[in-house]
């Protein structure tokens, strides 16, 4: 449309009741790039927040991480498209290195999360990526350290790799898929900070095995 200046890098960011680490998300993003907050449901107003904070709110009804992972790039329109969590407890600032890996040559930036301090990574979590990030190199052969939610890729190939999964299986997916397409994949670290609120994943064991079985069943396909 003309007049509209289209932004040169979209980010994703999945949002389920994450008022209070908007703002120090949103303030982070990189200049002239759009943040897609993907409302999963929240009954915090966090979809009001995103709003008046000047981020795009993309409602995704269908519960469930990949389910809004998903939208966030259905709705995107710039060349690259990023993902981050919503809660504070990575820095979106950080994506501009990885989209100028991007540009280098790279095809999927993946962040490898370094605990900045104790507690910030339920074991249970750590181990259940160990075992993750072992079955992939088994399957794919490529070699990661971690699955973590940041990461960059460009639009049309990332919708190319017809993504399925709508549950926590959904970063995986992506990695397996972009593997078995040749893609080159690189892992940088990226320090992981204490979140905000208490994480609807990797908090529990619970969160933690669901989220397992569900990268299972993607890698079982």
């Amino acid at each position: 449309m003309a007049g509209v200046i289209q932004p040169t890098v979209d980010v994703v960011l999945p949002c389920l009741d994450e008022a209070e680490a908007l703002p120090w998300v949103l303030e982070r993003i990189p200049p002239g790039w759009r943040a897609l907050v993907v409302d999963n449901g929240s009954t915090d107003g966090s979809a009001e927040i995103a709003r008046s904070l000047g981020a795009t709110v993309v409602p995704e009804s269908r519960r469930g991480f990949g389910a809004a992972c998903h939208a966030g790039l259905v709705a995107a329109t710039a060349d690259v498209v990023c993902f981050c969590d919503c809660d504070a407890s990575l820095d979106p600032g950080l994506l501009t290195g990885f989209v100028q890996k991007l540009e280098a040559g790279d095809d999927l930036v993946l962040g490898r999360r370094r605990p900045k301090s104790r507690g910030v990574w339920p074991a249970h979590a750590r181990a259940g990526n160990r075992v993750l990030s072992h079955l992939v190199r088994r399957r794919t052969g490529v070699r990661l350290r971690d699955l973590g939610p940041l990461r960059a890729a460009r639009r049309e190939a990332l919708l190319k790799l017809d993504l399925t999964d709508r549950r926590s299986g959904y970063p995986l997916e992506m990695v397996v898929r972009a593997a078995d397409e040749g893609w080159r994949i690189r892992e940088v670290d990226v320090p992981y900070l204490p979140r905000s609120g208490k994480s609807k994943v990797t908090g529990t064991w619970r969160g933690t095995f669901q989220a397992v079985m569900d990268m299972r069943k993607v890698l079982a396909r």
